[in-house]
């Protein structure tokens, strides 16, 4: 019976669940590298023009759970197909926004796309293979939220170094190409058991476990994200504003993530998850602390975009095996758990960022983020503690 989830077929249907990861983390993560031809083309500052992840990102992380909660009844196929029509049709609006206002509004619409897609994805991923190959289906899909990272934000800055709104036209491309795959490809897929309420996902918060593991996360992405969101203004001074090299800082950082990525699973496996979230917190944090320095000249700002995701992305891993590890039976709902949370860091960071840019300048900002990863790491020791004999 299994075999034939097991061919040819079902890996191009997990692809192309993939493809759909990957315009979704791309859309997510590219604006970093465009933020200033936006600002400029908006006529709005820098700092105005980060809120446009901040609204994606606040967006995902709260309406993820409430749109798993509305859509459970529907067929799989039908909430991806729909899922990705919004999403397409939101960054061809964005594409062709014609002021600040609407670009806004349009992201609002892209992350409701997203936070729809992502989790169906995931869950259409385990019904399409045996029991014993969900883990590495999952992998598969999610693998395209990495892969966006590495390839998908540096080739997007690329491409829009003098037009961001060429970078929209490629994500817009991207999903149109992942709609037009499932809806050739996914004829008849198979219905999971009945849905849960929003109450019954949101009550794990009640074990204070989960409530500082979901802590820890949201703590260590506005930790991150408040530098990344930046990223353009942080690393100007070794790239003088040139497009080119700033792409260059952004694949190297983006394949530095698949590779921390690789290493937080060893690690976690090797270790388990606590050892590895304080000793990878801890490196995060003396990077972060350094890059005041480190952003100034290429040579230095290449190494720090190596070394710093490669710490970040070992985190990120670890968190999530953490959180699975709590409580086995209900991993798919703590994962969602620390999706909201991952993204509510993000969104959170929007602001922090700009916060710290008004304070400390172009160049200190950076110790923001330092400062609140020294928070994470204090959350994720006192809140990973094994219990007293």
């Amino acid at each position: 019976m299994h075999r034939t989830h097991s061919g040819g077929p079902v890996r191009l249907r997990l692809l192309l669940l993939a493809l759909g990861t990957f315009a979704v983390g791309t859309d997510g993560m590219v604006m970093a590298g465009i933020l200033p031809l936006i600002a400029r083309d908006l006529d709005i500052s820098l700092t105005a023009a980060g809120q446009v992840v901040t609204v994606f990102a606040l967006s995902y992380g709260i309406l993820a759970p409430v749109l798993a909660t509305v859509t459970a009844k529907w067929p799989r196929r039908r909430a991806l197909l729909t899922a990705l029509a919004v999403f397409t049709l939101a960054n061809s609006l964005t594409a062709l926004a014609p002021s600040y206002g609407v670009l806004l509004g349009t992201r609002v619409l892209a992350a409701v796309g997203a936070a729809l897609y992502t989790p169906t994805a995931n869950a259409v991923a385990t019904t399409l293979v045996p029991p014993e190959r969900r883990g590495r289906a999952i992998a598969v899909v999610m693998g395209g939220l990495t892969v966006a990272t590495a390839l998908g934000v540096p080739l997007g800055t690329w491409i829009g170094r003098t037009d961001w709104r060429e970078t929209m036209w490629l994500v817009t491309g991207l999903g149109a190409a992942a709609f037009t795959g499932l809806a050739l490809l996914l004829r008849e897929l198979p219905q999971p058991v009945s849905g849960l309420s929003l109450r019954d996902r949101l009550s794990p918060l009640a074990d204070p476990r989960v409530l500082g593991a979901a802590l820890t996360t949201f703590l260590v992405f506005l930790a991150f994200q408040t530098t990344y969101i930046y990223y353009t203004l942080a690393t100007r001074p070794a790239t003088g504003g040139d497009q080119d090299r700033l792409t260059l800082l952004l694949l190297v950082s983006g394949i530095a993530a698949v590779g921390g990525s690789q290493l937080g699973g060893r690690l976690v496996d090797r270790w388990g998850p606590r050892p590895v979230i304080l000793s990878a917190c801890v490196a995060y944090l003396a990077l972060a602390a350094a890059q005041p320095w480190t952003l100034r000249t290429m040579p230095t700002a290449l190494a720090a975009s190596a070394l710093t995701p490669l710490a970040g992305w070992s985190i990120a891993v670890a968190l999530i095996a953490r959180l699975a590890s709590l409580e086995p039976a209900k991993a798919p709902v703590l994962v969602s758990l620390n999706s909201s949370a991952l993204y509510l860091g993000m969104a959170a960071a929007g602001g922090t960022g700009s916060l710290a840019i008004a304070l400390f300048g172009d160049r200190w900002f950076v110790c923001a983020g330092a400062g609140l990863m020294a928070l994470a790491t204090g959350v994720a020791a006192l809140t990973t503690r094994p219990p007293a004999p």
